[in-house]
């Protein structure tokens, strides 16, 4: 009998998981594990261009023979560039090659780090920091500003190729929070730069979206015209000069 229960429950469970597999296919970069695609399978070729194999014997001269996995990010991200600004996991097994390690050490750092994107992305890829404080501050009403606004789901891209909206870690601004990261990549994904708006509203990120639209270049850091940096809105109440130094022990008494 009970035999007949746990493989009735086993049948389920892998019927739940067929269907899973098949609804999250076309999203696989929001899951926690990789599901091959058309445009995005070991079985397709992918090496490294000529002129970036030179890139490649120079970034592994900086590192001992003995310990060239540790130039494992600066592969993976020169791989990225030359795949136009993501990373399929044919691109990491040729740099799990290079390096000579087997692919699973590729891929926990692959996926660990926020910089590298295991999908297609636009030429403008908006990140918002998903972290304690930014969502206390209403980080997850900025993200719903930006879907609504583009019309499209998390880690999709935009009809015509200019914006995509994922999600990053801790961007280390948490007194500026909310904050989102724009991967700006309309140079080529060879000359990336990634720039941060601080304290930013619902309103704010839509009108940063138009900006970037029109081809401009909206100032970064905060958006809060009443604050300079990290400073208090209004200005400082408090230590307007520079604070006395404090007092230091008698050393020749000790």
């Amino acid at each position: 009998m009970f035999a007949r229960l746990a493989s009735r429950r086993l049948c389920e469970i892998r019927q739940a998981f067929s269907q899973r597999h098949q609804v999250h296919r076309q999203f696989s970069t929001a899951l926690n594990y990789h599901l091959d695609s058309p445009d995005n399978n070991p079985d397709l070729p992918w090496e490294f261009s000529e002129k970036n194999k030179v890139k490649v014997k120079e970034i592994i001269s900086q590192y001992p023979s003995n310990y060239k996995q540790s130039a494992v990010i600066p592969l993976l991200d020169l791989a990225q560039q030359q795949h136009g600004g993501w990373l399929p996991v044919s691109a990491m097994n040729a740099v799990a090659k290079v390096i000579e390690v087997a692919p699973i050490r590729v891929y926990e750092v692959a996926t660990f780090y926020s910089m590298f994107n295991r999908a297609k992305v636009g030429k403008y890829h908006l990140l918002v920091c998903g972290t304690t404080p930014c969502m206390i501050r209403g980080s997850r009403d900025i993200e719903s500003a930006l879907l609504k606004h583009l019309g499209v789901k998390r880690n999709e891209v935009t009809k015509d190729g200019l914006f995509s909206v994922g999600e990053m870690e801790c961007m280390g601004s948490c007194v500026n929070a909310p904050m989102i990261t724009v991967a700006d990549y309309s140079n080529g994904s060879e000359g990336y730069t990634y720039n941060y708006y601080e304290d930013v509203t619902p309103e704010r990120v839509v009108e940063i979206v138009q900006a970037l639209k029109r081809g401009e270049k909206p100032p970064h850091g905060t958006q809060n015209p009443k604050r300079c940096m990290s400073g208090p809105e209004g200005g400082n109440t408090t230590l307007h000069g520079e604070p006395k130094p404090p007092p230091c022990r008698d050393l020749d008494a000790c």
